[in-house]
């Protein structure tokens, strides 16, 4: 390979941060320049790696398209990277490693599909002399005369016993896999570990470079993306069309979000629970799709309902959402990708909320303060909150927007002038709302559920007396009987577990004997509905019942 300027790489962050349309012929020149050159350092390489992802998203026409394309599928094979490959660790991109102390969903994931590429970074294991602790748990009784007997480390533990073909890493989480414990404790014992791992690059492993979905139809930049903001209450729209996916489809596509998460050194709890059964896709204009992810049923809340959204523009994963909603209202955690935040960001996010809103009923936003950047320094640097502000989102704490007015007036008499990170965090103590219809109070951030919570416990240990080891079932027949339900039999696992959460909290419910059979049937049918395959029709259900929330919302105050 060739050196290669960096004055082509420069002129292709130019055309990428513009989204500008050159003259026929330019953009594959320059792209050909730079696939036969070799660029000098780490940073290079990774930022032609970002462009080329953002062209494969946002390509021209089919021959920028086909010739990133091809770039990408033989990236790993540059002699620049391999060549700084060290420097280029934790990137995502396809011949790097990660490190990163995963969660046990994550690390059995990455076990299931490459357990050669795993291995502990003992040098980075704070926690490893608590796997002494857990030994005569997870291994063999026989082991146990070795275990009394000999003073080993942990590494030399797994380093005498594992199998010739088998990693350090392997070893531990497979015995962890087969111990005979509940999920619970199998999770509370490996995340207290806090491994860290090393993700050595493989042939098909995760990575940034070839991660993308088969999209049903391409759309080319014809011309420049127009800057200007759109107005929220003006641009929300339905999605073009909401499709099914089967189980199958459905595992592949959780997979997609879960690579996502690797490869940028992440794990999200919604990605890591997302449940096959409870996948869709929403199609907008412009090659723009949202995969929505649903909870497993046992890893859903008792009253808000949380479903995440990998967000793909021509196939390519550009970002994600997250929307935990109640009572028509939603909590929205919203992120795209560094390399993709040239352009579109502001109609991304607008058919985001339409989404939400489409999905949900939605009328009512609230952004937390972590999104503003309250412990997020990524959120201070790209001024998090003056996106937001822009699109309609207002403080309501009185301090905040105390500061909020003074900083407007600096900006409208200082030609230039830019918030300091000092006063961004300022302005990140409060949240932001976004009211479609009338301003409300009680909403998803308002709801009481520490004190629900509280109070179904109170009536759990009321009626654990008498021999129960807890009150579940008592619980469960009670509530059923106050109203006046035979549930079928056996109840599904999912339900069964939606009614054993509910049930403390119907049988605190105020002057439950006095509701109609009406909104008593409504009731049941929330239920079953949390426990259901889809926990969004659960949120359409508790939204019409009128007097459930009110009386959830009594309860929570006293």
């Amino acid at each position: 390979m060739t050196q290669t300027s960096n004055a082509d790489l420069q002129q292709l962050d130019r055309l990428c941060h513009s989204q500008g349309v050159c003259a026929p012929g330019h953009k594959p020149a320059l792209l050909h320049r730079l696939n036969k050159g070799s660029l000098r350092g780490a940073r290079e390489v990774a930022r032609l790696h970002d462009r080329l992802c953002f062209l494969r998203a946002y390509p021209d026409d089919p021959t920028v398209l086909s010739l990133t394309e091809t770039m990408l599928s033989a990236f790993e094979q540059r002699q620049d990277l391999r060549r700084h490959r060290r420097a280029l660790a934790d990137t995502g991109i396809a011949g790097t490693t990660i490190y990163y102390r995963f969660y046990w969903p994550t690390a059995r994931w990455l076990y299931q599909h490459w357990p050669a590429a795993i291995s502990i970074d003992w040098t980075q294991w704070q926690h490893r002399d608590d796997l002494n602790d857990l030994w005569h748990l997870l291994l063999p009784d026989s082991a146990a005369d070795a275990l009394e007997g000999l003073s080993f480390t942990p590494r030399q533990w797994i380093e005498s016993l594992r199998r010739r073909d088998e990693t350090d890493a392997a070893f531990v989480i497979r015995h962890f896999i087969h111990w005979r414990v509940d999920a619970a404790t199998r999770e509370k014992f490996y995340d207290d570990l806090d491994v860290p791992l090393v993700l050595a690059p493989c042939r098909g492993g995760p990575s940034r470079t070839h991660s993308k979905y088969k999209p049903d139809s391409l759309h080319f930049a014809a011309a420049p993306v127009k800057p200007d903001l759109p107005i929220v209450a003006q641009s929300l729209s339905r999605p073009s069309a909401t499709r099914c996916v089967g189980v199958r489809a459905g595992e592949k596509l959780i997979d997609l979000a879960r690579i996502q998460m690797i490869t940028r050194r992440r794990d999200l709890y919604a990605f890591m629970y997302s449940d096959p059964k409870d996948v869709r896709i929403l199609d907008y204009p412009e090659g723009l799709q949202f995969i929505c992810y649903g909870l497993q049923p046992q890893r859903r809340s008792v009253l808000e309902a949380m479903y995440v959204f990998l967000i793909l523009k021509n196939g390519v994963p550009i970002g994600y959402t997250q929307a935990v909603t109640l009572m028509r209202s939603a909590e929205i955690n919203f992120n795209v990708f560094d390399e993709f935040r040239a352009t579109q960001t502001s109609q991304i996010f607008i058919n985001t909320l339409s989404m939400v809103r489409y999905l949900f009923d939605a009328d009512s936003f609230v952004i937390n303060t972590q999104q503003l950047g309250e412990g997020n320094r990524e959120a201070l640097r790209s001024g998090a909150f003056w996106f937001y502000y822009k699109h309609g989102f207002r403080p309501r704490d009185p301090q905040v927007v105390k500061i909020l007015r003074a900083e407007l007036v600096r900006k409208k008499t200082r030609p230039g002038y830019r918030s300091s990170q000092r006063l961004l965090k300022q302005l990140a103590r409060g949240e932001l709302y976004l009211d479609l219809t009338r301003p409300r109070t009680e909403r998803v951030t308002t709801m009481a559920t520490g004190r629900l919570g509280l109070l179904a416990t109170q009536v759990l240990e009321q009626h654990a007396r008498g021999g129960h080891s807890n009150g579940r079932r008592p619980c469960m027949q009670l509530a059923l009987k106050r109203l006046d339900y035979r549930c079928p039999k056996p109840l599904v696992r999912s339900r069964r577990s939606a009614w054993e959460r509910w049930s403390p909290i119907i049988l605190a419910l105020p002057n439950l004997s006095r509701w109609s059979v009406a909104n008593k049937r409504a009731l049941i049918d929330v239920v079953n509905a949390k426990g259901g395959q889809r926990e969004s029709d659960f949120v359409r259900l508790f939204n019409q019942h009128k007097l459930l929330q009110s009386a959830l919302v009594k309860l929570g105050k006293k």
